[in-house]
């Protein structure tokens, strides 16, 4: 049957069927969407939706795909790949400019904007891949900031009322990786835009460890925004988390496993296993509001290896980054399946040797029931 059809609601969607999904992901593993939507238009994302329910089938909406890991089987409904669009600056009088972004924007060039307006707020969040509309969605952060604290609204499309709504930050419940959009609210919201609100003039963030070391090997004591975000795009490339084409390391979802917020009280156990002192367990803020000093996040990629996991581990076709412990990889033509034995393998490892349960980062898309 042919989806291409003019709907009742005035609107004409061009549907695909059987479009590999793979290639929409950064990962580059997955089966096909049996049917497959394009666009950057709040009324063509509704009236996807709405032909889905109409047929009975689930649908999932899909941004820049840099977080998501899809089943060997593919996915048996529709897949709304939200893409296009731009930025708009909006200078203010305060001391803040504002961005606004559409949701189908590569997330960098968001940054880029905000360097050449000299604005601090996103600086840290440079070289990240993905989309606009998926920094809400996981309350995106690295090396001590988070896109939360400059989200000042979310414009979304409502699926239960069937409207257009402007989410407040309260609205938007931000928590450390997550907010009511992959949480209470799983579902309810396709994002189209995002207002960023960013200090004109502002001073750098440079609080975790990586980003001070590397201005001092250089000498630099009072780096710019300019400088702060080329710093962290090298450091991400030299540990493999900048998505370059032509590295070996290309293929993977990022951070596989979120840092665990811990209590406390855990450093110490751990530096025995370690054989080190409590201060020398990487360890850095929990992040998400918690000032209670009760709770400390700990390194994921440093749990890794305390379990014996290392850069360039290889399992089947897929692997550790020969860069970064914490990004999985797709070494070439790995399956979904192969992914998944590589993440179960690291999390089991890491329970056993330190009690501490990893959770994955990565969207599961098509498989029979959460992993």
């Amino acid at each position: 049957m042919s989806w291409s059809a003019q709907l009742r609601y005035s609107q004409v969607v061009t549907v695909q069927e059987d479009i590999s999904l793979a290639q929409y992901t950064t990962l580059g593993v997955g089966g096909p969407a049996r049917w497959f939507v394009e666009t950057s238009d709040e009324e063509e994302m509704l009236a996807a939706v709405r032909l889905a329910r109409a047929q009975g089938v689930p649908h999932f909406v899909l941004g820049g795909g840099s977080n998501l890991l899809v089943s060997d089987d593919g996915f048996p409904g529709v897949v709304i790949h939200v893409s296009g669009g731009g930025s708009v600056w909006q200078d203010e009088e305060n001391g803040f400019g504002n961005i606004v972004s559409a949701a189908g924007t590569e997330w960098d060039s968001v940054v880029r904007l905000a360097v050449e307006k000299n604005c601090a707020g996103i600086e840290c969040l440079a070289g990240i891949p993905g989309s606009v509309g998926g920094t809400p969605v996981q309350n995106v952060g690295a090396y001590g900031q988070e896109v939360s604290r400059t989200i000042l609204s979310v414009r979304a499309l409502d699926l239960e009322a069937e409207k257009v709504l402007n989410l407040t930050t309260e609205q938007c419940g931000f928590a450390y990786r997550s907010s009511i959009f992959n949480s209470s609210q799983k579902g309810r919201y396709i994002i189209t835009s995002v207002v960023y609100g960013l200090e004109v003039g502002g001073k750098p963030h440079l609080e975790y460890r990586d980003v001070k070391q590397f201005f001092q090997e250089r000498g630099i004591a009072h780096p710019s925004v300019a400088e702060t975000a080329e710093a962290v795009r090298a450091i991400r490339q030299r540990k493999g988390m900048l998505l370059v084409k032509g590295d070996a390391d290309v293929h993977s979802a990022g951070s596989f496993f979120k840092n665990p917020v811990v209590p406390m009280e855990v450093v110490p156990r751990l530096a025995v296993l370690a054989h080190c002192r409590p201060d020398e367990v990487p360890q850095f803020p929990p992040g998400g509001g918690d000032v209670t000093g009760k709770t400390v996040k700990l390194s994921a990629a440093w749990l890794m290896e305390l379990a014996g996991f290392h850069k360039g581990f290889a399992m089947g076709h897929a692997g550790i980054s020969s860069k970064h412990v914490l990004a999985l990889i797709n070494r070439g033509g790995a399956t979904a399946s192969e992914i998944l034995a590589l993440r179960d393998a690291i999390v089991n490892a890491v329970y056993e040797k330190t009690s501490i349960r990893l959770v994955q980062e990565p969207v599961m898309l098509g498989f029979a029931a959460p992993r």
